[in-house]
């Protein structure tokens, strides 16, 4: 018997984060040279790697039994957590009636591009999870290339709003920001937002590294700054490192009573509610306490710690550039001042170029610039810097917490060697495309019989 697919899901590629991750599978298996064995260097997968909070593991534990489905918005006492949550870290004033709990931002973000009507907004670079959902349902939109600095321009987002004819335009922004780990700064923010409420953009605005961000003083929510116009997304993904728990939520902005009746609905139809005991223990996740406040406050040094060694050896490599992180736990490399070489080599896209890095002797994944809804001509990479064993570098870090720039290095050094290794990689992988360049440019001269 022969089966048809139906044609929409025909036309959607596969993500490009599992198209990669199949791609990776392929060659380790495929490798002839004793060095695969230890696998790659792991710059291209944005998860973290420290161990869920043990409030949140012991949670789990004593909830397991709750086998009984749970309101479809989320239980009570967790909405209430996560109300609580918002005005303690984000100054944001939000009853729990305002509050949806999904499984993840991923599918919260897709179910609010499912009722909301109108064109679709999007920033580039951009997460590489947004465009195959704007695509899948078939949604009208537009990209916004964001400015040198790795933001966008609030001049350039009203002159693109004018020319589109929508009663409403949807603006996907993503602060802190995946993949440049760049954050916007409240005057930003509300420029922004003037220019949102002026053009009626409603925003999405996915804070899902909000807790990440290195001083954390600076993060300021758009939903405090556009609260009439913005839907807040965040969960447990990031700052929790519980991604395989699957729970996010939603803030619905100010007056949204109608709207939420429909997303309500929505939620019902798709998938009921979340697990009903992963819900009970992110409540331990969102309630504020010491334990939490010491999580937060260790995982972001880290992160900045290897952010900061990530960006300094990058820009030490002749040519290179790239965005100096100020939250998340990437930043984006331009590798475009080595187009030329890149050309001789046949490695004409940034595709290519993720496939040339990952085959021996390099071993090193990144994300290319094709994956972030840029041209697949533009040779900028998603780096992730989490290749390493969380566990041990808290515990590291608590031993002996590095103050020192040499101290900070050292702290590299000793806990992330894979880092240190595949960063090592990179930069003989572009000492010898320079090389072979120039080598291929002397044959053709004396071939030629061009005097130097």
């Amino acid at each position: 018997m022969r089966f048809i697919v139906d044609q929409q899901v025909e036309d959607i590629e596969m993500p490009e984060n599992l198209k990669l991750n199949t791609f990776l599978q392929e060659f380790h298996s495929d490798c002839t040279h004793s060095e695969c064995r230890f696998g790659f260097y792991g710059f291209a997968f944005g998860q973290s790697p420290f161990p869920v909070p043990k409030l949140i593991q012991d949670a789990l534990i004593k909830n397991v039994n709750k086998g009984q489905y749970a309101a479809v918005p989320g239980v009570p006492q967790l909405r209430n957590a996560i109300s609580k949550y918002n005005k303690h870290y984000f100054g944001i004033d939000v009853a729990p009636e305002r509050i949806y709990v999904g499984p993840g931002t991923k599918e919260l973000i897709f179910n609010l591009l499912e009722i909301l009507h109108g064109t679709v907004i999007l920033p580039t670079p951009a997460w590489l999870g947004y465009l195959p959902q704007i695509r899948f349902l078939k949604k009208n939109f537009h990209m916004l290339p964001s400015r040198a600095n790795g933001k966008i321009a609030p001049n350039d987002l009203k002159r693109l709003a004018l020319r589109l004819q929508d009663r409403q335009k949807i603006l996907i922004l993503n602060n802190p920001h995946n993949p440049t780990g760049m954050l916007y700064n409240k005057s930003e923010l509300e420029e922004i937002a003037d220019v949102c409420r002026e053009l009626n953009i409603t925003v999405i605005s996915d804070e899902i590294y909000a807790q990440t961000t290195y001083d954390f003083s600076k993060f300021v929510s758009m939903g405090k700054i556009y609260p009439e116009g913005t839907f807040v997304t965040n969960g447990l993904s990031k700052s929790h490192a519980a991604g395989g728990y699957r729970l996010g939520y939603v803030v619905f902005p100010q007056h949204a009573v109608d709207l939420k009746a429909q997303f309500k609905k929505i939620l019902a139809t798709e998938y009921t509610a979340v697990s009903t005991p992963i819900q009970y223990a992110a409540i331990a996740g969102f309630e504020i306490s010491h334990e939490m406040d010491e999580y937060f406050k260790i995982t972001r040094n880290i992160h900045k710690i290897m952010g900061e060694y990530t960006y300094n050896r990058l820009t030490a490599i002749d040519g290179i550039k790239a965005t100096k992180p100020e939250a998340t736990f990437y930043l984006l490399a331009d590798f475009n001042a080595y187009s030329p070489e890149l050309q001789t080599a046949k490695i004409t896209t940034s595709q290519k170029l993720s496939e040339a890095l990952i085959v021996h002797p390099y071993h090193t994944a990144i994300v290319g610039g094709d994956s972030l809804v840029l041209e697949r001509t533009d040779f900028s990479a998603r780096i992730a810097y989490v290749d390493y064993d969380g566990a041990k570098v808290y515990d590291a870090y608590q031993k002996q917490t590095p103050k020192t720039h040499s101290e900070r290095i050292e702290f590299v050094q000793n806990n992330a060697p894979k880092i240190v290794a595949g960063l090592t990689m990179l930069e003989k992988f572009f000492e010898a495309l320079k090389k072979d360049a120039v080598d291929e440019l002397m044959l053709l001269k004396n071939n030629m019989r061009i005097p130097n």
